[in-house]
């Protein structure tokens, strides 16, 4: 098992929460960022926060199998936004500039604002063999030093640096241990953890945002095997239920992950099933990969310019989310509309019809009573039957346009419309639920040209 192969799920795990909707730090929930998958330092232990992550999982092997564990998380980072109390051509060769440090400023209108982001951090560990790991557990301490980075931001005009962004990490010190139990002769069961042994020192043991700095956050491990696979502890085989259901695990939620060879598996700080994918439809990152990306996508549209300007400055990721949504064609925005699919082997789809009334193969259908031809394409008022479904009865006297007249297996005559003033007609157009409507012949007015709005 290749790990690149997973990992576009992983990531989508690793970013679980990095920023939320409407992805702007004035927003409650973006205040507070970081609580998925979050390890603490064990001095921070008072405070409730887990400092271990533990999963146990069941692995099928002979003596000559072998395994790779990969922890990832993201370190928290904060930015300051400095500006220059004299604006100057370059940055001191040592130590800060002469600034003041204020919450947000504006540099040819690209607008700063002091916040937190993160860097990626992976530690591996492996290849192991289970029997190697069996009395003695394999440890292996790590360290990221803390660093210090000062970026100038430069005045168009004249190229002069007007402010600073100052970001600062702290050291941060862990443990990933692995070590494994013999269950019969070709089963064993993996423990799997990550320690945060981080010091902590006077006000820092008491306060949550200090402690958080040196925190893992959206912690995980993939974990891969050669000359082996891992059994689903979701749905096991009926004679290892018992062995699945004895696994221990600590702030994780082991599944398994890419090909159908059960080689990998991702202890996942969030509930996953097996063999969780990404949408192909999905244009990119949405920082919330359990969420619909149409949902999302919409109301990104729907924010006003300055609500943008402040996701744009949020960072980079942000930055490139609000571009491509932009970007987005009427061909992306129809892919989000729904595809089905049968899990897990995902071949089952239910494709949406083309779109466009160049596909409807019958354009007149009937007449009504009053003589009139009724077609795809015409228009018409709606006048829904009283005592019928409270949603037709809302769309009384509303203008719609005929998009298909169907026949139902019992030979009665269905009409299916789409609202003049509904926003999202062209995906009634293509034939969407929730904005294509199905009325009888009885419950339709012609509208004769020149009539209605």
């Amino acid at each position: 098992m290749k790990l690149d192969s997973v990992r576009a799920i992983a990531n989508a795990v690793l970013y679980e929460g990095y920023i939320l909707y409407p992805y702007r730090p004035s927003s409650i929930k973006n205040r507070q960022r970081w609580t998925i998958g979050g390890v603490f330092p064990k001095a921070f232990d008072q405070q409730r926060d887990a400092s271990r992550m533990e999963t146990q999982v069941l692995l099928r092997g002979a003596e000559h199998a072998a395994f790779n564990v990969h922890f990832r998380f993201l370190q928290v980072m904060t930015r300051e936004v400095g500006q220059l109390t004299t604006s100057a051509q370059e940055l001191p060769e040592e130590g800060e500039p002469a600034l003041k440090r204020v919450p947000s400023l504006s540099v040819d209108g690209r607008e700063l604002l002091a916040w937190e982001e993160a860097v990626e951090r992976e530690i591996a560990l492996g290849p192991l063999r289970p029997a190697d790991v069996q009395e003695v557990a394999a440890v292996l301490p790590f360290r990221f030093e803390g660093a210090r980075e000062i970026e100038p931001v430069r005045r168009a005009q004249d190229g002069c640096i007007a402010a600073v962004l100052i970001r600062t990490s702290h050291e941060i010190q862990g443990v990933v241990e692995a070590r494994a139990e013999r269950l019969a002769p070709d089963l064993w069961k993996l423990t799997i953890g990550i320690d945060n042994v981080t010091p902590l020192a006077g006000a820092d043991r008491e306060e949550r945002a200090a402690a958080q700095l040196r925190a893992f956050a959206s912690t995980h491990a993939i974990l891969t095997v050669q000359d082996g696979a891992f059994v689903s502890l979701l749905d096991p085989p009926d004679d290892l239920r018992e062995a699945a259901a004895q696994c221990r695990n600590v702030g994780a939620f082991p599944v398994l992950v890419g090909g159908q060879d059960n080689s990998a598996m991702l202890a996942s700080p969030i509930i996953l099933y097996d063999h969780p994918a990404i949408a192909p439809e999905s244009p990119g990152d949405l920082f919330d990969g359990t969420e619909i990306d149409e949902i999302l996508t919409l109301r990104i549209l729907a924010m006003t310019d300055a609500e943008k300007r402040e996701m744009a400055s949020v960072d980079a990721r942000a930055r490139a989310l609000l571009e491509r949504t932009h970007a987005l064609t009427a061909e992306d925005m129809a892919r989000l509309h729904g595809v089905m699919r049968d899990h897990p082997s995902q071949a089952s789809q239910i494709e949406p019809p083309p779109m466009g009334r160049d596909h409807e193969k019958l354009r007149l259908v009937s007449l009504l009573d009053s003589g009139r031809s009724l077609c795809v394409g015409a228009r018409v008022r709606l006048r829904p039957k009283s005592g019928g479904d409270i949603m037709d009865i809302a769309l009384t006297d509303k203008i719609a346009v005929v998009e298909a007249i169907e026949r139902d297996f019992e030979d009665r005559i269905h009409v299916a419309v789409t609202l003049i003033d509904d926003p999202g007609r062209d995906l009634g157009a293509a034939g969407f639920p929730g904005h294509r409507f199905f009325f009888s012949q009885e419950e339709i007015e012609p509208i004769a040209a020149g009539d209605g709005p």
